[in-house]
Order: C-alpha cells, then structure tokens, then sequence
C-alpha cells in the first residue's frame, strides 16, 4: 500500500505540471494561429494588389 502511495505521490506532480503546461499552450497556440491567418490574408491582399 506504502508503494502505490509513494508512486501516487511521485507521478502526480508530473501530471499536474504537464496539464497545466498544455493549458497556457494552448491559448498561445490559438493566438499563433490567428496571426498566422492574418498573415496570409495580408500577403494574398498584397499580390493581388500587386498584380493590377
């Protein structure tokens, strides 16, 4: 029982860590995503500027 109890212990800080990083990832990730978006909008406007 103490085992189990002490591999509780040891992998769920771990666990803890990981979901938390993901969290914060993900809404970075989101942002990234929508610059990236905006970024090919602008290049798409700038070309078919361009080529009038």
């Amino acid at each position: 029982m103490n085992e189990v109890l002490n591999q509780i212990a040891n992998l769920g800080f771990p666990i803890v860590l990981s979901i938390y990083l993901l969290i914060r990832i993900e809404g970075k990730l989101e942002g990234l995503t929508v610059s990236i978006h905006q970024l090919a909008k602008s290049i798409e406007t700038m070309t078919i500027t361009r080529n009038r």
